[in-house]
């Protein structure tokens, strides 16, 4: 995880050194980038593309903003506000019916036995499927804040809203969340019973 201070630390480095300093950028942010794509875009190998032309056009800005201004940014919501507009470029004209199973996999630790994998999966299925089943406006504030660990200060910057609004979508979509999970578990329960 990134704490301010690195941040901050990281933002003088590539200010003075740009070249040199990228690559702790990308392998600090690399998991957030791709994470941010792949809940707009929904394809693991598209959101691969998305979070290196993101870390591209990072990069291009970077090199033209002054060194006061790299010294200032809010590298995390930065970086996310650049996946998120590049994953939504990336969708005109694409398809999105896609599972995430994929990138699951990609990330799993090696050595898991089969079972142990399958019922991840499977529960990654259903919390994926109720989360695609909240409103658009709560579905990405839900999993940039709870997937993906951004803090309401960097979701507001990443979304451009105002801190309250996203706190109160967060906690709506939370809500509504809690709420199909209930049913889900309850659907369940009457089907064993049966």
């Amino acid at each position: 995880m990134c704490y301010s201070g690195v941040c901050m630390e990281l933002g003088e480095r590539l200010s003075r050194d740009l070249d040199g300093n990228f690559m702790e950028l990308v392998t600090l942010h690399q998991d957030l980038v791709f994470g941010v794509a792949l809940r707009v875009v929904r394809r693991p190998a598209d959101a691969e593309d998305v979070a290196q032309e993101a870390f591209v056009r990072a990069y291009r800005a970077l090199s033209r903003y002054p060194a006061e201004r790299v010294r200032e940014l809010k590298l995390r919501p930065w970086l996310a506000r650049i996946a998120l507009n590049q994953a939504r470029n990336w969708l005109r004209g694409r398809p999105t019916d896609a599972e995430l199973d994929q990138a699951a996999e990609s990330r799993a630790v090696v050595g898991n036995e089969p079972v142990r994998l399958a019922v991840r999966r499977e529960e990654r299925r259903f919390w994926q499927a109720l989360l695609d089943e909240l409103p658009p406006r709560y579905r990405l504030p839900v999993a940039l804040r709870h997937v993906e660990g951004l803090s309401y200060a960097e979701l507001a910057q990443t979304l451009e809203r105002p801190v309250g609004t996203v706190k109160s979508d967060v906690h709506r979509g939370v809500r509504l969340l809690r709420a199909a999970y209930e049913r889900a578990e309850q659907n369940n329960r009457q089907r064993e019973a049966v």
